[in-house]
């Protein structure tokens, strides 16, 4: 439906994503709404739209939006930062009927911090609403969830593993859900998780070795376990965070500087991802990469594909 591809300067001085500079294809017949007043939202989300911060669509909301409301089957794609989140959430709360008390919206994230972080973007835009959102993931109480459902929610969002128990239990009710959002679809169809976690391990124990001060994260960690590593990386008590690819697309710290690639990603989109989790929020980032010579015809990929040149960092630099 939309897609977007970088410039060579596709990210500005501050480290902010630079929309300016993105090229967008775009389905033929979808024009993009450069307003959120013209898209035909109901006086109350659009109240909680602008509450949320938002002047203007991003690009991707701009072209995606519209087509979700009018039913239409929607693939959208855009780097990371550019509103895909929040774009989901207004699609969300402007579809649900709030009158009734059944799932209207299912959204699957492959990671529990993406599914919280959706539900939580929900909540925020649709808080001058009655629309009552619940995550539905791992590491949480199944009796909680069990209880939240059959109380009744218009929009669940959750991990495949979750989601399906509470399917199979017959508390989460399919028959009623008229929106289907697979979030990071690349991702949760991806193969190679479990060697992800493999490596992430094996390089968190060799710095650990070298008495450096790292957590890491990924999806076998418990929930509570991967709270409290969360609140250690805010607060600065662990500086460095080793984290596999699924999970890192969960996490939105507005502090984090560097992200250093270990190994490159196999593929241009996922590489967004990765970098897009530092200069945040206007800031400014860096992004460093390890390369073994194997890795060379990837790297020209990613650079072809996003129009940029990855420059070799300096040998002397201090």
């Amino acid at each position: 439906m939309a897609a977007a591809k970088g410039s060579s300067d596709w990210r500005s001085v501050g480290g902010a994503l630079d929309e300016e500079n993105l090229v967008f294809e775009t389905t033929k017949g979808i024009k993009p709404i450069a307003s959120f007043d013209e898209m035909g939202m109901n006086d109350k989300v659009l109240r909680g739209v602008y509450d949320y911060g938002f002047k203007k669509p991003s690009e991707i909301q701009q072209r995606a939006v519209m087509p979700i409301l009018k039913g239409r089957d929607v693939i959208a794609q855009a780097q990371s930062g550019t509103g895909k989140t929040s774009m989901i959430a207004i699609s969300v709360c402007q579809i649900v009927n709030t009158s009734s008390r059944k799932i209207q919206v299912l959204v699957l994230s492959p990671s529990r911090e993406l599914a919280s972080q959706t539900e939580k973007t929900i909540q925020a835009i649709g808080v001058h609403t009655s629309i009552q959102a619940h995550a539905c993931i791992g590491g949480k109480s199944i009796g909680e969830d069990i209880k939240k459902l059959e109380r009744g929610v218009h929009a669940v969002s959750g991990t495949p593993g979750r989601v399906y128990d509470m399917i199979k239990r017959g508390s989460l009710q399919t028959k009623s859900v008229k929106l289907l959002i697979l979030d990071e679809s690349d991702e949760m169809l991806s193969k190679g998780l479990k060697d992800q976690i493999y490596d992430v391990d094996w390089l968190t124990e060799k710095m650990r070795s070298s008495n450096f001060i790292v957590s890491s994260m990924h999806g076998d960690k418990r929930q509570k376990e991967r709270d409290e590593i969360m609140n250690q990386f805010r607060s600065f008590k662990s500086r460095v965070l080793i984290a596999s690819d699924v999970w890192a697309r969960g996490i939105d710290v507005q502090t984090v500087s560097h992200v250093i690639n270990y190994d490159v990603p196999n593929n241009p989109e996922l590489y967004i991802h990765r970098i897009g989790r530092a200069g945040r929020f206007g800031r400014e980032g860096v992004a460093i990469n390890f390369v073994k010579n194997s890795d060379t015809k990837t790297l020209r990929d990613i650079e072809r594909y996003y129009g940029t040149k990855i420059r070799e960092m300096p040998a002397d630099l201090a």
